[in-house]
């Protein structure tokens, strides 16, 4: 034994360039190599590729290591090729490969110079695969993301299922499965379904004390993250999504904030990820934005910031995800933007999936919302939540909780009473009829169990106590290990031995009030274009009346309408966001470029001076610059105009109305675009008739239709008629 472990030290060293093992790394790599079935459950960043990669190495035969990330297999094989100087030694067998690719790395195993070869798990079930691994001597099979083979786990594969009778069908030699996050439910899952319920287990502390954990309202979202990832100057980090869309649009709105981003999702082409992951490993990009479905395999170790601009499905998904951040032990910012909005998107997403999939969806989603929600110490909560204890005081202020604590209040009689009510009912029911039961809400559950009988029903409603008090109350039971879960029975509450001690005799419980996170907007899809829409509200009202005054000097000057050159809306937003330079005015809605150009000098020299005058710290020293969002229906409808069709014809193609085609219309031209209509006024309207609306328009100070129909007569213009006018005179004069 002692020789294999001077040549495991010597191996650690000559490949790895490490003079001593981390952690369990040595016991698992001992027990791999006593023929042992070994079953690894180790945090993101803890070292658990070299637990399979060096016995491999010092082993004789190939290991067969099954990873269900392409982009993963790709890094872990440059990087054992750089390890060495024969390029065989490692390979890659999946979906990706050309036939001629493939015979070169089976040439290679046979050639015996190949010592770790990574399989999907799609590829490990071909038959010709199977055969081919039948002749060739293999030294263990190592099944990495091991919780994939778990419908509880946060990255269910179906084809997981089926790896046992495969791996026994090629051959009798030892298994290790390594997982970065299992609950003590999905660890028995996959002991189970791998026939390794004897295996040696090594499970790692899953607290990564470099991480600091925030979860923000989300608000302002996009506006947030810029101002977050600025501060973040040359650092690498990663954003989520929840959708391929957002990615696309969040990343290409960085890009336009001068912050270097690609997305990455599923979506995209192979050789697109390849290249997006190879300029993140490279630093040529700071930072990539993926989809939270699409499971990265980025094994960067400096990882600066880990950022969720939605809330994963599962606490283990978020785990995994904020695991990416800080692997090389240094700094580790994992932001979280949350709103109960997002909840409900995940939640309809389940409609139409088998029952017993929803159900399991729900829990896993109740989860992460009391995660979200909870003002307790969130790393707590976390190792809680993988079934490890952890004392609160060992944070350090690493989460936002620690930092800034929330006030807390003496729970111990209402932890009591929450208990007493899950005894009253047999711990037959969920948490949510628990506080149904509490609060004395009646309904069909209530009715039919009779439950309004019980001597507990309506206790809980006392001095204004609500359903986020008595979520708090029973968090902090759980927490404290005085309830548990049932998770193989739809997460029905039981109470446990200490719970029931503490009914006995009970003690100080102190609770901390729950978050409140109600109104905070699910997503903002026009927050990166700045204020707009606020209205007066929040805007600096001594700067708007200082504008006010400049638009009508302007407007008396040019005589043209104040109204023409900026809307009062416009004005609203300067004086919120304080534009000082012509491609921050750019971005103020309603003024577009040829506004900008045309009139805004004068304006931003104003707030500019104003800015100085007054020490104004203004929002991200200024506004987010939005990505041009043109629906299809506007570049349809300008490009129709510019194309000269005639607007009848324009409306029929999109199934409107000639009169929501003109308001489509208005509402460009008002956002500062250019549009010529002329043609179509020509063929409808004689000049004289048109004239006389351009010199109304010259002269009224007031832009409405109303006035406009009284002054030039209802019997000679139609509604219309004066609307394609007011258009025509915007677009001519202000824009």
């Amino acid at each position: 034994m002692v020789e294999v472990e001077t040549s495991l030290q010597e191996c650690l060293q000559k490949f790895f360039g490490f003079d001593s093992f981390k952690g369990q790394q040595e016991e698992i790599i001992t027990s791999l190599m006593e023929g042992k079935d070994t079953f690894v459950i180790m945090p993101t960043g803890g070292g658990k590729s070299l637990c399979y990669q060096l016995p491999a190495l010092v082993s004789e035969g190939t290991a067969i290591i099954i990873s269900p990330l392409i982009a993963l297999m790709k890094n872990q094989v440059d990087a054992l090729r750089n390890f060495g100087n024969e390029e065989g030694i490692a390979h890659f067998l999946n979906s990706s490969l050309s036939k001629v690719e493939i015979t070169k790395v089976k040439k290679d195993i046979t050639d015996g110079k190949t010592k770790l070869l990574y399989v999907a798990p799609e590829s490990l079930t071909k038959e010709d695969n199977i055969a081919f691994f039948n002749e060739i001597k293999i030294s263990f099979f190592a099944i990495d993301e091991a919780h994939c083979i778990s419908e509880w786990g946060h990255d269910f594969r179906p084809e997981y299922r089926r790896l046992r009778p495969i791996i026994e069908q090629i051959g009798k030699v030892p298994i290790i499965a390594l997982t970065a996050t299992a609950t003590p439910k999905v660890q028995q899952d996959i002991q189970k379904n791998l026939g390794m319920t004897s295996a040696n287990l090594f499970k790692s502390s899953f607290n990564r004390s470099n991480l600091y954990y925030e979860v923000r309202p989300k608000q302002n979202v996009v506006k947030e993250i810029i101002k977050y990832v600025k501060t973040q100057h040359g650092k690498s980090g990663i954003i989520y999504c929840l959708s391929r869309k957002k990615v696309e649009e969040l990343a290409e709105t960085l890009r336009v904030n001068g912050i270097k981003a690609l997305p990455y999702h599923a979506g995209l082409e192979a050789k697109e990820r390849a290249k997006t992951q190879d300029a993140f490993l490279m630093e040529d990009i700071d930072v990539i934005v993926a989809t939270i479905a699409f499971g990265m395999g980025i094994d960067k170790p400096d990882v600066r910031f880990v950022i969720h601009h939605d809330i994963p499905k599962s606490l283990e998904g978020y785990y995994q995800e904020t695991g990416r951040g800080g692997r090389d032990g240094a700094e580790g910012n994992c932001i979280t933007f949350y709103s109960y909005d997002d909840i409900a998107k995940l939640e309809k997403f389940m409609k139409g999936k088998p029952v017993a999939e929803q159900e399991i969806g729900k829990q896993l989603l109740t989860e992460t919302v009391s995660y979200a929600e909870t003002s307790s110490c969130r790393r707590k909560f976390l190792l809680h939540y993988f079934g490890e204890e952890f004392d609160e005081t060992g944070c350090g202020g690493m989460c936002d909780n620690c930092r800034n604590p929330k006030q807390k209040f003496e729970g111990m009689d209402d932890v009591a009473l929450a208990i007493e009510a899950v005894t009253d009912v047999k711990e037959k029911f969920k948490t949510k009829d628990i506080i149904n039961i509490l609060l004395g809400i009646v309904n069909s559950t209530v009715k039919s169990y009779k439950h309004n009988e019980l001597e507990c029903f309506g206790k809980g409603a006392e001095d204004n106590k609500s359903e986020k008090y008595w979520n708090a109350v029973i968090r902090q039971a759980f927490v404290s290990g005085l309830l548990t879960k049932d998770v193989e029975n739809y997460g029905l509450l039981k109470v446990t031995s200490e719970g029931k001690s503490f009914l006995d005799e009970p003690y100080s419980m102190m609770v901390t009030k729950d978050h409140d996170y109600e109104g905070t907007e699910g997503d903002d899809e026009d927050s990166a274009g700045g204020a707009g829409g606020k209205g007066s509200a929040g805007s600096d009202e001594v700067l708007f009346a200082l504008l006010k005054d400049l638009l009508k000097q302007t407007a008396h000057k040019l005589k043209l309408p104040p109204y023409v050159i900026f809307q009062e809306g416009s004005l609203q937003e300067m004086a919120i966001q304080y534009p000082i330079k012509m491609d921050e005015l750019v971005n103020i809605t309603g003024v577009g470029q040829g506004k900008a150009q045309k009139f805004g000098k004068a304006f931003i020299d104003l707030i500019g001076k104003y800015v100085e005058e007054n020490e104004i710290e203004r929002p991200l020293d200024m506004v987010v610059k939005s990505i041009v969002n043109k629906s299809g229906l506007k570049v349809y409808i300008i490009q129709s105009i510019d194309r000269k069709l005639p607007l009848e014809d324009v409306a029929s193609a999109k199934g409107l109305s000639l009169t929501d085609l003109i308001t489509e219309i208005e509402s460009i031209v008002h956002s500062g675009t250019k549009v010529n209509i002329a043609y179509y006024l020509n063929d409808i309207m004689d000049d004289d008739k048109q004239q006389e609306a351009v010199e109304y328009f010259k002269e009224s100070d007031s832009d409405s239709i109303e006035a406009a129909i009284k002054e030039l007569g209802e019997e000679d213009y139609t509604e219309e008629e004066i609307r394609l006018m007011r258009i025509r005179f915007m677009s001519e004069f202000g824009n």
